[in-house]
């Protein structure tokens, strides 16, 4: 049985799902950034899945980051999939720009995550729901 690891739990917002991947959104307001999580039980590394689902994993990620491109116009959109702390299978989808705060080095152990209001968090939720998430 799927479950999400804790620690993406206590790190962001359920957004919705996808096909394959649960979505959600990180909490840092400093960057539009969002985690795909395929919903498979004990996933580690993408060669876990299998070939069709490894396909739906980067149609999905594409989804992702067209959504945070139109909504945001980020120079850049950096994808990365670590697993040094949280093992379970996850995707980082993070739209950047020059000057935002880690630029041009990598967002993650760069600083405390800042915190949405709770207005701006329900707003980047909508917004990224209307775009990716099907009805």
């Amino acid at each position: 049985m799927f479950e999400l690891d804790p620690r993406l739990i206590a790190d962001t917002e359920d957004i919705g799902m996808l096909t394959l991947c649960r979505v959600l959104l990180m909490r840092d307001a400093r960057y539009p950034w969002l985690i795909l999580v395929p919903t498979k039980p004990g996933l580690v590394e993408i060669p876990n899945l299998n070939r069709d689902d490894r396909t739906m994993l980067a149609d999905e990620i594409a989804a992702a980051s067209v959504a945070l491109t139109g909504l945001y116009a980020p120079e850049k959109i950096n994808t990365g999939a670590l697993g040094n702390i949280v093992r379970q299978l996850h995707i980082h989808i993070v739209a950047r720009n020059t000057g935002d705060p880690a630029w041009p080095g990598p967002v993650w152990g760069h600083s405390a995550a800042q915190d949405y209001e709770p207005k701006a968090l329900q707003r980047r939720i909508t917004e990224v729901q209307k775009l990716l998430i099907p009805v």
